[in-house]
């Protein structure tokens, strides 16, 4: 694992020169019958759809770079009933579905054998079907061209770099939005496509940041978690700097305090990752550059832990501490995995707030962390040799993210804002014990959380805020969780940060259905521009029909989708 000396000082020249180059000679007034804001798959999608439905559009993106967790490392779909996916979304895993149809896209692996692969490493057939002209796991660089494709072909004008300032309101109205480079966006409906949700926060919009007691909306599975039973210590791990010793302080990584009440709310939010598009296939491995100042004692955690394994009998592997789900062309999305992992628990509890500088420091500060698990796990002496030996083996694809260097252009931000609308999704939808007559989409995961503090409980380190339970079955949206207050603003969508409970949201937060929840919000808007009303006031019926028209599933019928062989 050895660094590349001057990787980061040109990884940063490069960033830099790409930063002038976007930044515009003089600024510029943008009007147009719907602004995008957010560059992310739902962005992509509902920017995709204005122009279907023939209105002007721009897209303004934050960053750098489009398509969010879809293009930045989150190859592996996580969506539960594939049949529950239809409209833009499945035409988005369609066109996956063509491009991997060509031999010519198989320049490492065999088709045959990336199959073989999947399977026997336990995948769900689901995810490898074929037969209805879809495909659902994907390299970062083929979702990134497949975007650009379709912006390309819908005549989709883009605007990167576009970092919000201000937001100026006429009444419950957005005006107008203004960049910090000086552009100013006006338009008859926006669309809150980030992961944050900072268009909605600077319209002054109503959202809740963190996990809401369970008496909040009567649920079972919100706030702070009695017991935390999966991705935790399986051993007992000393906290303390010096062992047994709590006036000596905590080691890195576990934070201060008894944790809160069980099902009491609290502001802390699920922990952060990248999703790494890593392979072992030498041609296309890079090495993995150790952070700067790398101090393996920062990992006396993961240390004690390996070492408790090892006193225990229970001899740890690699495939305990990361979960890499195969690819084509032999590369992985790989996830966090078990107690000690690349989720940076409890290092993301002042992201959603924080202005843009913050952000880019407590991304860098999570790469930083997941280059030194990595460096720890191939180079510590406290690791199994095999265990080095098979880390070692692992690296980033040279032909991904060429501008960052190999290493994923998008933080995995799993929740930030949240709205909060006349109509709140909650656990009660996911388990079927309440449901909605105006759908306009569904969702199929699980009710998720990853964990949301490590603390110390009985003298040991233990995580917490883990849930897995998964839904009665796939259920559906309410169009009423994607738009605000009519009070507050009349003429804004929130397809991605939309109306819902923490543990809900742990449900519905997948990409297919920031994509699905995308295309019906812009549809809408439609609506609302022609009938020149509110968009609390759209009529659902209206609405309805032309998202069937347009595919979208808006019921669950138990029905999978029509068959067809590949083009």
């Amino acid at each position: 694992m050895k660094a590349h000396k001057n990787a980061r000082t040109m990884l940063t020249s490069v960033c830099f020169t790409l930063a002038l180059a976007a930044v515009p000679l003089r600024a510029e007034f943008i009007e147009t019958d719907i602004c995008v804001f957010g560059g992310s798959s739902a962005g992509i999608v509902a920017a995709v759809q204005a122009k279907n439905l023939r209105k002007s559009v721009v897209l303004v993106e934050p960053g750098k770079y489009l398509g969010g967790l879809t293009t930045g490392g989150l190859g592996a779909t996580d969506i539960g009933n594939k049949a529950a996916i239809g409209g833009l979304s499945r035409e988005f895993y369609h066109r996956i579905a063509k491009h991997y149809a060509k031999d010519a896209s198989w320049n490492i692996d065999r088709r045959a054998d990336y199959f073989s692969r999947r399977l026997s490493s336990q995948a769900s057939a689901s995810n490898l079907d074929a037969t209805d002209a879809t495909m659902w796991t994907f390299e970062p660089k083929v979702a990134r061209a497949v975007y650009e494709d379709w912006l390309k072909e819908a005549s989709v004008r883009v605007l990167r770099q576009q970092r919000l300032r201000s937001v100026k309101m006429d009444g419950a109205r957005i005006a107008e939005i203004a960049m910090e480079n000086g552009n100013v966006f006006r338009a008859k409906m926006f669309i809150d496509c980030t992961y944050e949700g900072d268009l909605m926060a600077k319209a002054g919009v109503s959202y809740h940041v963190g996990r809401e007691s369970n008496a909040t909306y009567g649920e079972t599975l919100n706030g702070i978690c009695r017991e935390t039973p999966k991705h935790q210590f399986t051993v007992s791990v000393d906290p303390y700097v010096k062992p047994g010793d709590a006036s000596s302080g905590l080691l890195p990584f576990i934070q201060s305090g008894g944790g809160g009440t069980p099902g009491d709310g609290d502001k802390r939010v699920q922990a952060y990752n990248y999703r790494l598009c890593f392979t072992t296939n030498a041609e296309n491995r890079a090495p993995v550059a150790p952070p700067p100042n790398y101090d393996p004692r920062k990992f006396e955690l993961l240390g004690r832990y390996l070492d408790a394994l090892v006193v225990s009998g229970k001899s740890p592997k690699l495939w305990q501490f990361w979960n890499p789900i195969w690819m084509p062309n032999q590369k992985t999305d790989i996830n966090n995995n078990g107690g000690f992992s690349t989720d940076f628990i409890g290092a993301n509890y002042d992201y959603t707030e924080a202005d843009y500088a913050t952000r880019d420091r407590i991304a860098r500060e999570h790469e930083e962390y997941i280059r030194g698990f990595i460096t720890y796990l191939a180079t510590s002496p406290r690791v199994p040799e095999t265990m080095r030996r098979e880390m070692r083996q692992w690296g980033p694809c040279k032909d991904e993210f060429p501008e960052t260097g190999g290493w994923p252009n998008q933080l995995y931000v799993r929740e930030a804002r949240r709205l909060i609308s006349d109509y709140v999704m909650t656990e009660k939808n996911c388990r079927a014990q309440e449901t909605i007559t105006d759908s306009v989409g569904l969702a199929a995961y699980n009710m998720d959380s990853h964990n949301c503090q490590r603390i110390v409980k009985n003298g040991s380190a233990e995580n917490e805020g883990d849930v897995q339970v998964p839904p009665m079955k796939p259920y559906p949206i309410s169009y009423r969780s994607l738009v605000p207050r009519q009070r507050e603003c009349e003429n804004l969508f929130v397809p991605v940060c939309m109306a819902s409970s923490h543990i809900a949201y742990g449900s519905i937060r997948m990409e297919p259905v920031f994509m699905i929840l995308a295309e019906s919000c812009t549809t809408a808007a439609v609506i609302a521009i022609d009938e020149r009303i509110p968009v609390q006031k759209v009529n659902y019926a209206k609405l309805r029909a032309r998202l069937l028209a347009d595919k979208q599933v808006l019921d669950w019928t138990n029905a999978a989708p029509a068959r067809a062989t590949l083009p």
